[in-house]
């Protein structure tokens, strides 16, 4: 069976590369494929044997061809703390991971991507320092809604923001009245409101009863401190005004399941709401860390077992649409590790090359196929960043975006193989499934076995371009 497209290449239209294998996850499922690709886009789908002589071929064999991965919540920190995290280290992670397009996080920059000049300064950052396709949100602070629509033609994916303090200064929380100016214009626009969900009320009410004697160095002194409430407060508080508006609601880094059944009521009557979660609360749970291990320490925070079984099947039964890695790295003394303080360590989880074989080594223990996965960090993320079109699915018409991986074999997390900035992360010394083995950004080869393969070939991202 053939699937094409009519898509220019060359003066001669020939194709430029064929990539082919026998585990080829297309929308249509798994199976043998030869992929054609011409001028960086998938001109066609053919059978396996269905090739011409004097083609150039890259044969995956058995490995799995899957769509480059899209991650559509990254904190890269550039321009203004670029210490914590970089375009270039930061995208150098991704390619080595199988993600081939980054939507980057408006808020630990400085400036914070709230205004059309932010914005503009956030670019020229990026200049020289992609090596994959990389795009970004922007914020809803309060006083900004007058930029919304700028920031909108000058071409964000959507917005975000926090209910909560964000922790820097840079980017304040917004309440009630402030989504009451910034909502209307949201939804005129039709883009999405992405929101960090808790609410301060239940964070406050649980900081006056914490116990004197509470150890700082306790996971569950951090875990009593972001109670459920607070997110399940939030989101009622968003899926009310979401509805009352007619914005669209995307909810970051679920973690309560609590809070499942109204997201189910709201999608069971058509709202437009969207959910996400995250590697680490399908992977870790409160029941394994240890005293001192701030390593772990993000908020939302991780939960218990039974919460993160209850995560997965929400995902199965489609609640959930999408996983994106939250990766929010830091300088490592930021996490306070000499002295193990839960509750005066910076929150967030470095782990942006880690996604695949983490979120895989946990979904295969639960039956879940290579479809799903594809669904998951491919497919849903470029959805809720209007990139549909272009990426997330290997088929005619969308770039040439590629991850070909070896989803039986194992390996043992070396922080030293990781290229973001920092190299703390939780998932030091773990066994997980799934090594990528190649990645290919609009049909170039950027990184195989170990290898980056090109000099940055990413180019910025713009909605509407």
């Amino acid at each position: 069976m053939r699937d094409s497209a009519n898509l220019p290449g060359g003066a001669s239209g020939e194709t430029d590369l064929i990539i082919r294998g026998r585990r080829v996850v297309t929308p249509e499922g798994e199976g043998a494929a030869a992929i054609h690709i011409r001028g960086g886009v998938i001109a066609e789908i053919s059978g396996f044997d269905d090739v011409a002589p004097g083609n150039l071929i890259y044969e995956s064999r058995d490995s799995v061809v899957m769509p480059g991965l899209v991650d559509t919540h990254v904190h890269i920190n550039e321009p203004g703390r670029t210490e914590w995290e970089g375009f270039s280290t930061a995208t150098r992670a991704a390619a080595a991971g199988g993600i081939t397009t980054l939507i980057e996080m408006p808020l630990n920059s400085i400036p914070a991507t709230t205004s059309v000049a932010a914005f503009q300064t956030k670019l020229a950052a990026t200049a020289g320092n992609l090596s994959v396709d990389t795009g970004f949100w922007s914020g809803v602070v309060p006083a900004n809604t007058h930029e919304l629509r700028g920031l909108w033609e000058a071409g964000c994916f959507g917005f975000k923001c926090f209910l909560i303090d964000s922790g820097v200064k840079e980017f304040a929380s917004v309440v009630e009245p402030d989504l009451r100016k910034a909502m209307p214009v949201l939804a005129q626009i039709d883009t999405p409101l992405l929101a960090h969900a808790e609410l301060p009320g239940p964070i406050e009410d649980a900081a006056k009863h914490r116990s004197a004697n509470a150890s700082r160095r306790a996971y569950q002194t951090w875990l009593e401190s972001r109670p459920r409430e607070a997110e399940n407060e939030a989101i009622k508080l968003l899926l009310r005004l979401g509805n009352e508006f007619g914005t669209r609601i995307h909810i970051v880094h679920l973690s309560s399941t609590d809070a499942i059944p109204q997201l189910q009521k709201a999608k069971a009557t058509g709202q437009p709401v969207s959910v996400e979660t995250c590697p680490h609360y399908l992977t870790f749970t409160s029941e394994e860390i240890a005293d001192g291990a701030t390593q772990f320490k993000c908020a939302p925070p991780l939960r218990e077992r039974e919460n993160r079984e209850k995560l997965w099947a929400s995902l199965r039964e489609g609640t959930i649409d999408l996983i994106a890695t939250d990766h929010s790295p830091c300088p490592p003394e930021m996490k306070r590790q000499e002295i193990g303080d839960f509750l005066d360590a910076w929150g967030g989880i470095a782990s942006l090359q880690l996604s695949l074989p983490a979120v895989w080594t946990e979904a295969r223990r639960r039956g879940f196929s290579l479809t799903h996965l594809a669904k998951w960090l491919c497919q849903a993320p470029a959805t809720l960043a209007g990139l549909a079109h272009k990426k997330g699915s290997i088929a005619p018409g969308r770039d040439a975006d590629l991850v070909i991986w070896n989803p039986e074999a194992s390996f043992k997390v070396d922080p030293a193989q990781l290229h973001h900035r920092h190299k703390l992360t939780p998932y030091a010394g773990r066994d997980l499934m799934g090594i990528v083995e190649a990645t290919f950004l609009r049909g170039v080869k950027i990184f195989e076995r170990g290898n980056f393969c090109t000099a940055p070939a990413g180019k910025v991202l713009l909605r509407g371009q």
